[in-house]
């Protein structure tokens, strides 16, 4: 099949479509139509989140997971899998071979259109509701943080793409290409829209757990500041969000990516999934759960796939000080370790593979599968998009470029300060100046965040892919952003244009 922008689904069945752990309840819509839908307010929250459910697609129905961008396309991990010819494409684009008509990007960009397509749905038609009005702002607000997070995908894979603001009618499907420069603006319009009607997250009952709040829409301003290299821009909005006084680091590091540490006070940003609805192979997009867990543990007795493997580079990273850094026991597993409540890690147990290591952030316990149904397409995992930690190494970054070291070093050492625990031997603060405060804070990025789909992208807004990744097959100037889909070059009729190099 070939895709269109948008994606079509009808009105219609946004009002059944569910994605929340909590806020999200379905409801019959036995006699809802188009003219009598976007009625009240139960309709706005209905459309609303219909687009969250967006950010849950991960098979669409090839796999198009965070990870497999910003770990496996880095030198943070290989591929995996049972082999080379398990998600063949996938090692033709981690090898910087990747071909333009692969199922994997096609479906990348079919999910990121039909999410901007949600939140344009509810922005043309939620505004002539008559309803209490602080709701409906909050409400446009969401739609507006989805559509700018749609868009950072699309435009920090694929560069400048169709910029659709509005529900398109069938002769505007071929549309050509906005540069990257006026999709970054409307990412920013949208961003600086949202925060001032987006609720704190102390403001939302507990019921509406996992809702955008003012500090995601915060967060993905920075980081979109920061892709486009505007620390002046940037430091101000991180700073905003750390004074605001509504997220604290975890104390304990390895609780954060357990199911106790979901939403947790570091959470910024995080997609919500759940074990119990129900979901299956033929109907990945309508599922609330994520496939995460199953493509990331290991094969053999884990029952996994055995993707997203940890190279011994990575793993060396942890050691780069002249210690072992305490977090790597919570991001990887290596030989010999229990994985959980599934058995020891043995090359044996695995079926014979022969990795020395696995990601362990997305790892779940047997006693954590679904309680019905089958457990693969139903994992309960919850997707650390954006942390705290993230927000202060971002920090650190932006006020060293703004001269100002002073700050850089103090959000620096809060994160390590947080990894080293009560342990006085290890991660002292960092004192540097100069370019070598400017690497402790890469450095820092790589083992705090690792594995959790942000290496490929720093390395690229950094200017380092080159350096770090030329080994592994990158060209600068070619490989900083994947080839268009040719499938999508072709169903708009030549409107579309490949990217250079392609």
């Amino acid at each position: 099949m070939k895709w269109k922008i948008p994606i079509l689904i009808s009105a219609l069945s946004l009002s059944a479509l569910s994605c929340e752990k909590e806020f999200l309840e379905r409801k019959p819509i036995i006699g809802v139509t188009v003219d009598n839908f976007y009625r009240t307010a139960d309709d706005a929250i209905a459309a609303v989140n219909a687009a969250y459910a967006a950010l849950q697609f991960e098979l669409s129905p090839a796999g198009h997971f965070r990870w497999f961008w910003g770990d496996i396309m880095s030198d943070d991990a290989v591929k995996g899998g049972s082999g080379d010819n398990d998600v063949f494409d996938l090692l033709l684009l981690e090898t910087f071979q990747g071909p333009t008509n692969t199922d994997l990007l096609e479906a990348e960009w079919g999910a990121d259109y039909e999410g901007i397509y949600r939140a344009n749905v509810v922005l043309e038609n939620v505004p002539q509701i008559e309803m209490d009005e602080q709701l409906k702002a909050r409400i446009l607000g969401e739609a507006k943080f989805i559509r700018a997070w749609f868009y950072y995908n699309l435009v920090t894979l694929f560069g400048g793409v169709p910029l659709v603001d509005h529900v398109l009618a069938p002769s505007e499907y071929n549309l050509p290409r906005n540069s990257a420069e006026e999709i970054w603006a409307f990412i920013e319009q949208d961003l600086n829209e949202a925060i001032p009607v987006l609720p704190l997250r102390s403001e939302y009952p507990p019921e509406d757990l996992g809702r955008i709040t003012r500090g995601a829409a915060q967060a993905l301003l920075l980081k979109a500041l920061m892709y486009q290299r505007k620390y002046a821009e940037a430091q101000p909005v991180a700073e905003a969000i750390i004074n605001s006084g509504e997220y604290f680091l975890e104390p304990e590091y390895g609780k954060i990516f357990t199911r106790a540490g979901e939403n947790g006070p570091g959470s910024i940003f995080e997609i919500q999934y759940m074990n119990a609805s129900g979901g299956n192979w033929g109907k990945n997009n309508a599922n609330e759960g994520t496939f995460t867990n199953v493509f990331q543990r290991a094969r053999g007795q884990f029952e996994g796939f055995g993707f997203n493997i940890p190279t011994q580079d990575f793993v060396d990273e942890f050691f780069k000080e002249g210690f072992e850094d305490p977090r790597l026991k919570h991001t990887v597993f290596r030989e010999g370790e229990p994985m959980g409540d599934r058995g020891i890690f043995t090359k044996e147990a695995t079926g014979g593979f022969p990795w020395d290591y696995y990601p362990k952030k997305y790892f779940n316990n047997k006693s954590e599968e679904a309680p019905f149904g089958d457990p693969n397409p139903n994992g309960g995992s919850n997707d650390r998009v954006i942390r705290y930690a993230d927000v202060l190494l971002m920090h650190a970054e932006a006020a060293f470029h703004n001269g100002d070291e002073g700050a850089a070093r103090n959000s620096l050492n809060q994160v390590r300060a947080r990894a080293r625990g009560s342990n006085p031997n290890v991660l002292p603060d960092v004192t540097a100046s100069g370019a070598a405060l400017l690497e402790a804070i890469y450095h820092e990025r790589r083992v705090e965040l690792g594995l959790e789909g942000h290496r490929f992208f720093d390395l690229v807004r950094t200017g380092r892919a080159p350096e770090v990744l030329g080994p592994l097959g990158f060209v600068e100037g070619v490989h900083e952003l994947f080839p268009i889909p040719e499938s999508q070059i072709q169903a708009t009729n030549g409107a579309l244009t490949q990217n250079p190099g392609y």
